[in-house]
């Protein structure tokens, strides 16, 4: 039976930290593995062969890091040698180190979410991987800034990562006003990361985001009554291009029923056809068809015809990498945007997105079913539409609950 025990190598120069190793021992044979924990020599329970944990310290923290990063190590060495064992095949001490330094390596957050993102742009999933991105570099700042247990430089290995972890991120980003919504974005892409490596068989389940917030709060109001869209739609931009050029693609927006701006970006000129647009949403895969109507006409008779293919005058260049003409495109719109809120005095931030929200008030206050506005929007279910519309008609409620109220006098 192979035995494993933690041993510290105290430095030649008595005021310098010294190294802890693991002894490997296995059919009379000795192994190393070095370890980067450095520690003096007064840090050291050689009874225990453990971290001494002195509460005055100023490198308690720093020991607690180290303390736990070695229950984690000895817990890997524990299952290595359960595995090899249940194989039933001779194994050496050499095998067990070999497998150690694997699982090190394939425990890395970093190298095994950076091996997803890759997977996922590989197989065209180019939003999906930006979303992984993006998590993944928020938590390495997180790891980066804060003296994390079990962290090593600036990476964490996926068995470290705990419901105490967990919480201190969610901690560190509401410290920082990252919204409720953003925050639940980053963990549950962080979980589903997690899952994965649990199902692989790299780590073992311990539920580590059992104590922070995964749920999706209502959509905070962004829409804008119908008379303010009017209001947008009045205003003469004919001296500014690029404030005419942004309204117009928040009223085509608008008009084709809340479409998302890349949705936007990507239509075909072929996908006009018979008075009617058909396209499939990027984010569902969705088919949608839409009536092409007179105001839709009007704003594409105001730009050149693209010679990229794309119907809308978003994507103008050929050859290009489109994904960031759209994302520029977007950027600059969504600028130009805020100053067309300040002519008419919107308080909410005018962005793209609002013409979604938008579309979805209205036909909610034109009294048209929820069942109606979801198909409309390209919604998967009905609970999705009511995400949108929870808080944009709360004046209505209000309305009726005053009725009541003075039928009772």
């Amino acid at each position: 039976m192979a035995t494993i025990k933690a041993k510290f190598r105290p430095s030649s120069v008595s005021t310098l930290e010294g190294g802890i190793y693991y002894q490997i021992i296995h059919e009379r044979r000795v192994r190393r593995v070095i370890t980067d924990y450095h520690i003096y020599s007064t840090e050291w329970d050689e009874l225990h062969e453990c971290i001494a944990l002195r509460a005055l310290s100023s490198r308690r923290m720093l020991m607690e890091s180290y303390h736990e990063s070695m229950i984690i190590d000895r817990a890997r060495f524990g299952r290595i040698i359960r595995e090899l064992d249940s194989e039933g095949l001779p194994y050496s001490a050499d095998d067990i180190v070999e497998r150690f330094r694997r699982l090190d390596v394939e425990c890395s957050l970093r190298r095994f979410m950076c091996g997803l993102i890759m997977k996922m742009r590989m197989s065209g999933r180019i939003r999906t991987s930006e979303a992984y991105k993006s998590a993944l570099n928020s938590f390495m700042t997180f790891l980066s800034s804060t003296p994390l247990r079990s962290m090593r430089g600036n990476d964490i290995s996926l068995d470290a990562i705990s419901a105490e972890v967990m919480e201190d991120y969610q901690m560190y980003l509401t410290a920082r006003g990252v919204t409720t919504n953003t925050v639940s974005f980053y963990m549950r892409i962080l979980r589903a990361v997690y899952n994965r490596a649990v199902d692989r068989g790299l780590i073992q389940q311990k539920r580590p985001f059992r104590r922070v917030y995964t749920g999706i709060d209502k959509t905070v109001k962004r829409a804008l009554p119908i008379r303010l869209v009017k209001k947008i739609k009045s205003l003469d931009l004919s001296r500014n291009p690029s404030l005419d050029y942004a309204r117009d693609m928040f009223l085509m927006s608008f008009f084709l029923r809340g479409m998302s701006f890349v949705d936007m970006a990507f239509l075909k000129s072929d996908d006009l056809h018979g008075g009617y647009v058909s396209y499939r949403r990027r984010k569902t895969g969705q088919l949608l068809t839409i009536a092409w109507t007179m105001e839709m006409q009007q704003i594409l008779d105001k730009y050149p015809p693209t010679t990229t293919g794309y119907l809308l005058p978003i994507i103008r260049v050929s050859g290009v990498n489109e994904r960031y003409a759209y994302l520029n495109a977007a950027y600059n719109i969504n600028r130009a945007l805020k100053k067309i809120a300040g002519m008419v005095g919107v308080t909410v931030p005018l962005t793209l997105y609002v013409a979604r929200h938008s579309w979805a008030s209205a036909a909610r206050a034109k009294g048209i079913p929820l069942s109606v506005i979801s198909e409309g929007m390209g919604h998967e279910s009905e609970a999705t539409t009511q995400i949108y519309l929870a808080s944009l008609d709360s004046h209505v409620v209000d309305r009726a609950n005053s009725l009541l109220i003075k039928a009772l006098s």
